[in-house]
């Protein structure tokens, strides 16, 4: 009887359990279909529309810094996060291993042409000597020759005054003779001679008087520099001399000139190939423009070639906030629009821009790249309100998960003015902070199994949501 009673219950109980398989189905189906559909949508359709996108990421211009030289890195005076203004030092390089051939060529050319400059100077300068000493012996000899000259000018002179006097004479007794011939006194015979001496006497004083007129022109010749005659033929050889030995010592004087000229160029040469040198032996890795350091590409020791990047340099002063939206919101999200931002040290800004897509070439120019859009999207570049700026600046900031200056490459969540639509995964994460606020503070009772269930429930279709939201999302590069 017990067994019958207890096999009767059985099958009832067997028949409920069978009879509740089918709805727990059903019901498992519609909530996995629910989870799903409201997955699907939450993934696709909401970013179409929403006026919220935690799709945003705060940059910054960013400045390269690159090694001037080869070398090696001897020791650096700034750290990240460091503040630079333009000038400051970050690195020291030192180059050991610097090539002077170029300069050992310069500096013997140098002194090539300076040896030839000093033996110019000392060729004019004998030059200069040997004119000196010839002016002296041509002025002193032609003193002599004047002297001479005047002397033999005086003695000529005298000379043809006593041959006029004896042609005179002689003239004066061919005439008394011519008249005693005349009168029949004396005879031609006695005339013929004396006329002959007559004409000698005139003879005479011509030959004299030449004489006297060549010594006057050599003379005045020697006072106007005339070396003619052979008197002066010795002084025209030292005159001759004196114009060619003057003539080297211009040429010298020339080439003086043209070995100074060649001698600087060669001098500015070799300062322009030390200080070259200089600067490739030993230089500093200094600031540009103001900044924060944003990262450190070397270490002390290490060995960098010319053009290698030293360190980043942020702009934080320029900072910005590239959001990304739905093609749909270009109207709304035009320039100058306020909108929200949240998880930042700022709460608000302007919309500045709106870009339909970036480049590479644009990434490089920034501390981090721009998010990577998807079809139908765009980029709203967003500037801090300054005056917002100015009050949270006020207050303190934590900074415990800040890991770059300015806080760059930090996601933040952009809301637009008097929004409507919020963005889903904004919306399911903060469901998720919420649940697990509430299932902190209301832990389950102990013994309570349909609570735990249904909290590994919840916790489950948390997980999904994550999982949703953040392949929605891109990681920071």
């Amino acid at each position: 009887m017990h067994q019958t009673i207890n096999g009767g219950s059985a099958d009832k109980n067997g028949g409920r359990r069978a009879r509740r398989h089918p709805v727990i189905l059903r019901a498992s189906s519609l909530v996995i279909a629910g989870v799903l559909s409201v997955l699907l949508v939450s993934a696709v359709a909401p970013p179409i529309i929403a006026d919220q996108s935690d799709r945003a990421v705060v940059n910054a211009p960013l400045t390269l810094l690159t090694a001037p030289i080869d070398g090696e890195v001897g020791s650096l005076s700034k750290q990240i996060r460091n503040a630079v203004e333009p000038g400051d030092s970050l690195a020291r390089i030192s180059n050991a291993r610097v090539d002077e051939s170029a300069l050992m060529a310069l500096e013997q050319k140098t002194s090539d042409e300076r040896a030839k400059l000093e033996a110019t100077k000392q060729k004019k300068e004998s030059d200069r000597a040997y004119v000196n000493a010839l002016d002296s012996e041509i002025s002193s000899q032609t003193e002599t020759l004047r002297t001479q000259f005047q002397s033999e000018i005086v003695a000529l002179r005298a000379k043809v005054a006593e041959s006029d006097s004896l042609s005179g004479a002689k003239k004066a007794l061919v005439d008394r003779q011519s008249t005693l011939v005349a009168r029949n006194v004396a005879s031609m015979d006695m005339l013929n001679p004396t006329k002959a001496q007559y004409s000698a006497a005139l003879h005479n004083a011509d030959a004299e008087r030449a004489k006297l007129n060549q010594k006057i022109a050599q003379l005045d010749a020697l006072q106007k520099g005339i070396y003619v005659g052979d008197d002066l033929v010795a002084i025209g050889i030292l005159v001759q001399k004196r114009r060619d030995i003057s003539l080297d010592a211009t040429r010298m004087q020339i080439e003086e000139k043209e070995l100074s000229a060649s001698l600087r160029d060669h001098q500015s040469l070799v300062d322009k190939e030390r200080q070259r040198l200089a600067i490739l032996a030993d230089a500093d890795v200094t600031a540009s423009t103001p900044g924060t350091i944003l990262t450190m590409g070397v270490t002390p020791g290490r060995r960098v070639n010319a053009g290698d990047a030293v360190a980043s340099l942020v702009d934080c002063d320029k900072r910005f906030v590239a959001a990304i939206f739905s093609y749909r919101q270009s109207q709304s999200m035009k320039v100058g629009t306020r909108v929200h931002i949240d998880n930042a040290d700022f709460k608000s800004g302007i919309v500045e821009a709106i870009l339909p897509k970036t480049t590479d070439k644009v990434d490089e120019r920034y501390a981090v790249p721009f998010p990577q859009t998807e079809r139908r999207e765009l980029y709203a570049i967003i500037t801090p309100d300054e005056r917002d700026s100015e009050v949270v600046n006020s207050e303190p900031v934590a900074t415990s998960s800040e890991t770059t200056p300015c806080t760059v490459g930090q996601w933040v969540t952009v809301t637009k003015d008097k929004a409507l639509i919020p963005s889903m995964s904004v919306t399911w994460h903060r469901a998720e902070k919420l649940i697990a606020s509430w299932n902190a503070d209301k832990g389950p009772a102990p013994g309570d199994s349909k609570k735990s269930t249904l909290s590994a429930g919840i916790a489950a279709l948390i997980a999904e949501f994550r999982s949703a939201a953040s392949a929605a999302q891109p990681a920071v590069p």
